[in-house]
């Protein structure tokens, strides 16, 4: 028997007469929460706590749910009330600080900690919506309508029998996710089609499947597990993740497929490492590299990278450098037309980045020479093009903080604005906590004006 709506009280303050006006329009569109969150891209939890007034709601959010609602600009001039108060509270109880030391401090559109409510920066909302929904796979996938896919209201259309169009589609859609959380993260919609997707991938494996395509769809899967884990890892949907890499690995090992096992495992050893048990990371290293002979040597480099960055979160040095040593002999022999395709990614740029996120480590725990890390944050950021703007976010800001906290904080402050360009525009909670760390070195350089002035811009970013 589901549960009844909290009584809402419109009366309170704007922000609860805001909640109730979503929930009034909503119920007059004959909407569910979880249809309406998926059309404006949010989560159903956050609707819910914008209607209860437990969850500020953005102007962009408003805007949206006006489109979609047709209310008429209701709820975007009730947000302007909601602001019009909290500058006024703000006003009453705050010290006024400095402005910026030169001009205005610069932000971007994206909201990096908002990971469910951010659109691409510089995209339209419903240009954007219309043109990711066209792609093909997803309209393969879903032809209609895609929100009864993140929001069912019925368990999604099979097919009778498996046939290749059918796993032609999974990876249609793997390579999708894959290319827009890589370029703006994995909130927003990317998360929204991500989880949906997953549930009707692992519905496929129970329809009737012809023996030649068993391990092919199998393999399917795998891919589209490792990608939305990716994406929900990047959300920081920490349990999510583990269930899609674990799929993923089980599925990748039952149709043979020794390079999907490994980058499985590859993924949740990161995984494990950056919510700090980077033993077990470097376990899950280890799984995937067993029958090393079996992978590519692009293959072994990522996997030896991944124990890099255990070692270093050890502060185990000797061993750490090994790890780094054996990453490069194994990525100095690759050769991009033995790998599948979907390890093109792992590049110069991705491999240098992890690497130095290793050395990051050596250099910040153990006062090892930052230069060695340095020099291949910088290698990375260069070498990292528009579609994989979180990577180059990630490693320029990291590149950063290096600096900050053992080199020169001038040539850091530099690093980072440029990173901050990059970063501001995604909806990735990793790049929101690098950030955070950046802005905490900044603090030891209080009278540097660089400094000063990329701490107010990082503030500004992520509280954007």
């Amino acid at each position: 028997m589901p549960r009844p709506e909290k009584q809402l009280t419109p009366d309170e303050s704007p922000r609860d007469w805001l909640g109730a006006e979503v929930r009034y329009w909503r119920k007059e569109r004959g909407l569910r929460t979880a249809a309406l969150a998926a059309l404006v891209q949010v989560s159903p939890s956050l609707l819910e706590k914008i209607e209860k007034a437990q969850a500020n709601c953005g102007q962009e959010l408003a805007e949206q749910l006006d489109e979609v609602l047709k209310t008429g600009g209701v709820l975007t001039r009730a947000w302007k009330m909601v602001r019009r108060q909290t500058e006024k509270r703000r006003g009453e109880t705050e010290t006024p600080t400095p402005g910026p030391l030169e001009g205005s401090v610069h932000t971007h559109q994206g909201r990096i900690l908002d990971s469910e409510t951010s659109l691409p920066s510089g995209s339209p909302g419903p240009m954007y919506r219309r043109a990711f929904l066209a792609t093909s796979g997803l309209a393969a996938f879903a032809p209609k309508d895609l929100a009864a896919l993140v929001a069912p209201t019925a368990p999604p259309e099979l097919p009778d029998r498996i046939r290749q169009k059918d796993i032609a589609n999974v990876h249609s859609i793997a390579d999708l996710i894959h290319r827009e959380d890589n370029a703006h993260g994995g909130g927003g919609l990317v998360g929204v089609i991500a989880s949906g997707v997953m549930q009707w991938a692992v519905t496929l494996l129970a329809v009737p499947c012809s023996e030649e395509l068993v391990a092919p769809l199998r393999a399917a899967v795998a891919r589209l597990g490792i990608v939305v884990g990716a994406s929900r890892f990047d959300a920081y949907a920490h349990e999510d993740a583990r269930i899609a890499f674990k799929l993923a690995a089980d599925c990748a090992e039952e149709a043979g497929d020794w390079h999907l096992r490994a980058k499985a495992f590859s993924f949740l050893a990161r995984q494990a490492i950056w919510v700090g048990d980077p033993d077990r990371g470097l376990t899950y290293a280890e799984q995937g590299l067993v029958r090393a002979d079996r992978l590519t040597p692009t293959i072994q480099a990522m996997l030896q990278s991944a124990r890099a960055r255990a070692f270093g979160k050890m502060g185990n040095v000797s061993a750490t450098l090994a790890a780094v040593g054996a990453a490069d002999d194994a990525f100095a022999k690759s050769n991009a037309a033995d790998d599948p395709p979907w390890m093109s990614y792992y590049n110069e740029a991705q491999h240098h980045g992890d690497t130095a996120h290793a050395l990051y480590d050596l250099a910040v725990l153990k006062g090892q020479d930052p230069a060695r890390a340095s020099r291949r944050f910088e290698i990375a950021v260069d070498g990292h093009g528009d579609d994989y703007a979180r990577s180059r976010a990630i490693s320029g800001t990291k590149w950063a903080s290096l600096l900050m906290a053992a080199g020169d904080p001038r040539q850091a402050s530099a690093i980072g604005e440029r990173a901050l360009t990059d970063a501001g525009s995604l909806t990735s909670q990793r790049a929101a906590d690098d950030l955070r760390e950046l802005g905490r070195l900044a603090r030891r350089y209080r009278g540097l004006p660089e400094a000063e002035y990329l701490r107010e811009r990082i503030s500004a970013t992520l509280q954007a």
